[in-house]
């Protein structure tokens, strides 16, 4: 192969490495904490009992809620809780994480495969036996 060939494959090939290059460092370089729900979406405490549950000296958050048993001082008056008053904010990081692990193993792979055809192409390991041996005489 020659050497002008040799150069423009190993460029296109190194900008074309840019695409999952940066995509892999944008995914992984974001912030984790931008994964809250929004606190106007909070989840009341009765639509949260599938993912959260949360116990105060034993006993469950709804139980307590529902009879009565929680209460707060505003302003030096007690005022008893309400199940409206008690809202949830959930951070989905976790979730988000799990989702993108696939796209992350691609883009790793298609790193992978182009550092290989890169050093491969660069170093002129791709030409045939009869090329190299054309080229050496």
């Amino acid at each position: 192969m020659p050497n002008r060939l040799r150069v423009f494959y190993s460029v296109l090939i190194a900008s074309l490495m840019f695409i999952p290059a940066t995509a892999l460092y944008r995914d992984l370089t974001t912030r984790s904490d931008i994964w809250w729900t929004p606190a106007a979406l909070a989840v009341s405490l009765p639509d949260s009992k599938d993912r959260v549950e949360i116990y105060l000296r034993g006993q469950p958050l709804v139980g307590l809620v529902e009879h009565n048993q929680l209460s707060i001082t505003d302003g030096g008056v007690p005022r008893v809780v309400s199940g409206q008053d008690v809202k949830l904010r959930f951070n989905n990081w976790d979730r988000i994480r799990a989702a993108r692990l696939p796209l992350h193993l691609i883009y790793a792979a298609a790193m992978g495969g182009g550092i290989v055809l890169l050093a491969l192409v660069a170093t002129g390991r791709l030409t045939k036996g009869s090329e190299r041996e054309a080229a050496a005489a």
